[in-house]
């Protein structure tokens, strides 16, 4: 069978990295002086498994909310003895000064740091320590790393240490004039984008010799010149949001050894300078060795491309002598990767380059995602908002990249709300039917987390409509049963009251009963101790105060059956939270709501199920309105059939726990005969049955013949219904020889033993007939592990 995309499993490397990561203390790590984690003596480990504890340390912070960051986890690596790291990447917040200074004493080759924004200019004197040894290294959007900390507002006595400072915020105002690069002679590849306006590039840049690779988005350049210095060496270049102008343009084409040049801008709209046939024209001509450009977002004047009616000619071609671009005319050769996104040279025909981005067509979508998710979401945000468009209005047809490429932006950036937004809802379309197919066990499971890990941090209405919707397009429970628990109270905590939108509220309901469905008494037990049960009430209520029944009413009541099934803590909670005055004020303020009574009287025969609550169901008002339910006709037969499933159960307790005096016990037994012989037995039901054991236990008594010939009735009535569902089932719990005791008693009715030995007929005539399946009739209703309406 062909792999699903996907579909590769992770490697013994990264599941071997997980586990220790997780089970540091009983891995690697002892507790040792304080409850403090340290490193066991014995272990020595090599820089290949010490960068991939760290970076997928990172990772595992960022992406996993069941994962605990530790304090302490940098001090772990402080040591080179024992530890060496030579490649990591940190990102974000969680970042501190004393992280740094922990691993100061390690031969790093790269660190890459992006946007963490709790570094200080302490974390500069820590980078002198790799001046030696580093040969990359970005500052990516960490925007406090060339100010002070703040002084503390008092001080009385000096510290142990200055772990404290990392919770004082860098001062804006104090900014960090010591600093140099001097010294970092190996230094190759720098990446300052969103250097602050108040720290000089060109004074700060000064020592380096040696810099190949240099990236300048979004800084404010006082002069240019100074990038000539690398004429010679300087191999790539970006000025992503860098004002450009004709003293710009010049001094970069002195950098004749360019082999990637990005002037890309953000939008249009930001800038007053005009792209023009002869600035393209002239980089085209003087950077020979380009295979890499970015001009995005660029305004192009008109005579860059050639006539549509030439251009349009022929199959589009990647050949510079075909370029539909004048400038391109002149390449050498196609490039590698050419940046045309927000501009209009992206929807020409010919374009002479391997991979482009914009946002002509879905390739060029993508490739736009993937270049600029990582230090330029405002493009990614935009771009996948195109993809949305793309698999929402036409057809996906990368469906594995695209997936992939949402997934990684959506990790990347957990905290950009755009990116949130977007995201998602792309999510919600390339997970529905029309491409779940393709789609394997471990990339669905990849959105799951991505989708769920948005709920969590965003509370708007727009990530979470998205990310609720988006999980509807998953088999529930079975596809989100990985992370039950997880699902289930974010979903609770959508259901709070002081929620008001209408739309989440109904989809977070239908979700929640999807989930309590099919599933096994533990896991219901589980979700009840979160806090379901109470939820659910309290949005009846709400719509009781409301006078409305709605789809959320009528889910919320079905949810309350699904969860009381077997489960008698739950039917418990129900009753200590008022479960029955609300029933009572729902069926008086919706008297004609079928479904609505169906619901509550299913949730009620489980509560019925549990011997020690019957009694609080054995009152007068409770006992009258389920007698008078006996003769409703709601929803065919099943409103009527739960309220005798209610009093069956509360009669096989017996004459003596009746002790009211209206209505009388063998009045409202009469009534339930009436009911009974009045339902018609081959009636198809809205009902699904895991497990027969509740029925079964009135057959063999003499306590309530009525109860008995309700148990019966239920029986013949499913399996002569529903054969090949329930005869095995039937057969499997031992029913048959139950119904053989049925005929032996002498109080059995002679109107249930026959319906007992109809019951028996049916399921032998299945053991020989197997394939029987009533005509082609049955379907599926519900799903195993639930009684409850079909959804």
């Amino acid at each position: 069978m062909a792999a699903k995309a996907g579909d590769n499993p992770d490697s013994l490397m990264t599941l071997a990295t997980v586990f220790c990561l997780r089970n540091l203390r009983k891995t690697m790590c002892y507790q040792g002086f304080r409850n403090k984690l340290c490193m066991r003596s014995d272990i020595f480990l090599p820089s290949e498994i010490c960068d991939k504890l760290v970076n997928t340390y990172m990772e595992l912070v960022h992406t996993d909310s069941n994962f605990e960051p530790r304090e302490i986890f940098f001090q772990l690596f402080s040591d080179p003895r024992s530890t060496r790291l030579t490649r990591v990447q940190l990102r974000e917040n969680f970042v501190l000064d004393r992280d740094l200074e922990a691993i100061r004493k390690q031969d790093l080759i790269e660190l890459h740091l992006t946007y963490c924004n709790n570094l200080s200019s302490r974390s500069l004197k820590t980078l002198t320590s790799f001046r030696e040894t580093l040969v990359s290294l970005s500052l990516f959007g960490c925007n406090n790393i060339f100010h002070r900390k703040g002084a503390p507002l008092a001080c009385t006595e000096d510290t142990e240490d200055e772990d404290e400072d990392d919770e004082i915020p860098a001062s804006p105002q104090t900014l960090e004039t010591d600093f140099s690069f001097q010294g970092f002679n190996r230094l190759r590849l720098l990446n300052l984008g969103g250097l602050h306006e108040d720290v000089e590039a060109e004074n700060l840049l000064k020592p380096l010799r040696s810099i190949t690779s240099l990236d300048l988005s979004n800084v404010h350049l006082q002069g240019t010149a100074f990038l000539t210095q690398w004429r010679d060496r300087l191999a790539s270049l970006v000025l992503y949001n860098v004002d450009l102008s004709e003293e710009l343009v010049s001094t970069v084409l002195e950098l004749v050894n360019l082999r990637h040049l990005d002037i890309s801008r953000e939008s249009r709209r930001n800038t007053k300078f005009k792209m023009t046939r002869k600035i393209l024209t002239v980089i085209v001509q003087r950077l020979v060795n380009l295979v890499s450009l970015d001009i995005s977002g660029h305004i192009m004047l008109d005579n860059c491309t050639v006539p549509h009616f030439e251009e349009a000619m022929g199959r589009p071609s990647s050949e510079p002598c075909k370029s539909s671009i004048y400038p391109f005319q002149e390449l050498k050769r196609p490039l590698q990767f050419l940046g045309l996104y927000d501009t209009t040279l992206c929807n020409v025909t010919h374009i002479p380059a391997y991979k482009v981005t914009g946002s002509k067509n879905e390739d060029q979508v993508l490739n736009a995602i993937e270049a600029y998710t990582e230090f330029r979401p405002e493009l990614a945000h935009r771009a996948i908002n195109q993809l949305f468009d793309i698999a929402r209005i036409q057809h996906c047809s990368q469906l594995l990249r695209a997936l992939q490429l949402v997934i990684a932006a959506l990790k990347c950036h957990k905290y950009d709300k755009s990116i949130q937004v977007t995201g998602s809802a792309a999510l919600f379309y390339l997970t529905n039917t029309e491409y779940r197919s393709d789609q394997s066990v471990r990339l669905r499971r990849e959105v799951i987390q991505v989708v769920l890990n948005g709920m969590e941090q965003y509370q708007e209405v727009t990530v979470q409509r998205n990310c609720c919707l988006t999980l509807c397009n998953f088999s529930i429970p079975e596809e989100l049963e990985f992370q039950y628990s997880r699902v289930n109270q974010l979903l609770l905590k959508i259901l709070e009251p002081a929620r008001q939108d209408e739309s989440i509220q109904r989809i977070a309901v239908h979700l929640c009963n999807a989930l309590v469905c099919q599933v096994d008494n533990h896991h219901k037990e589980a979700v009840g101790k979160m806090g379901f049960v109470k939820t659910m009430l309290n949005l009846i209520q709400k719509k009781l105060q409301d006078r409305t029944c709605d789809q959320v009413m009528e889910f919320s009541w079905s949810a309350l059956w699904n969860i009381t099934d077997e489960t008698p803590d739950n039917c418990q909670m129900f009753l200590t939270c008022r479960g029955m005055s609300l029933f009572l004020e729902c069926l008086e303020e919706f008297p004609d709501k079928q479904e609505l009574h169906r619901n509550m009287l299913g949730l009620l025969g489980n509560v019925a199920e549990v011997k020690s609550l019957r009694p609080q169901l054995l009152t007068p008002q409770f006992i009258t309105v389920f007698s008078n339910l006996l003769e409703s006709k709601a929803d065919g037969i099943e409103v009527s059939y739960n309220a005798c499933g209610v009093l069956s159960h509360i009669m096989f307790d017996g004459p003596e726990v009746w002790t009211m005096d209206e209505p009388r016990r063998d009045a409202v037994m009469d009534r339930m005969w009436e009911a009974i012989q009045s339902w018609d037995v081959s009636s198809r039901r809205n009902i699904n049955y895991r497990s027969f054991e509740p029925i079964l236990r009135l057959l063999p008594q003499s306590i309530a013949p009525v109860s008995q010939h309700w148990a019966t009735w239920a029986l013949y009535n499913l399996v002569s219904v529903y054969p090949s569902k329930y005869c095995p089932l039937l057969i499997k719990e031992g029913g048959v020889s139950l119904l053989e005791k049925v005929l032996e008693l002498e109080s059995s009715q002679p109107e249930t033993k026959d319906m007992a030995r109809k019951v028996m007929e049916q399921c032998e005539t299945f053991k020989e007939d197997p394939m029987e399946t009533n005509n082609g009739q049955e379907t599926a209703i519900g799903g195993l592990g639930s009684r409850r309406p079909g959804s």
